[in-house]
């Protein structure tokens, strides 16, 4: 086999390898993600479900649902 062939099929095996090496990060990364999309949609309901919030959107809603066409 030619040098270049060689040193390029060196370097595809140790990229798999090393892939192999790090699957289990996957999991732990899924997992902070999730944590994280809850806490933010916590935070979300917590802005939503307040008066202030609450009402403007009942007004939004109301004055949308009173449009003339």
């Amino acid at each position: 086999m030619n040098k270049a062939v060689r040193a390029r099929l060196r370097a595809l095996v140790s990229g798999v390898r090393a892939a192999r090496a790090d699957a289990g990060m996957v999991t732990s990364e899924y997992a902070m993600g999730i944590v994280a999309a809850v806490a933010f949609a916590v935070l979300l309901y917590k802005v939503v479900t307040s008066g202030q919030v609450s009402e403007e959107l009942q007004a939004i809603v109301k004055r949308a649902l009173s449009a003339a066409m």
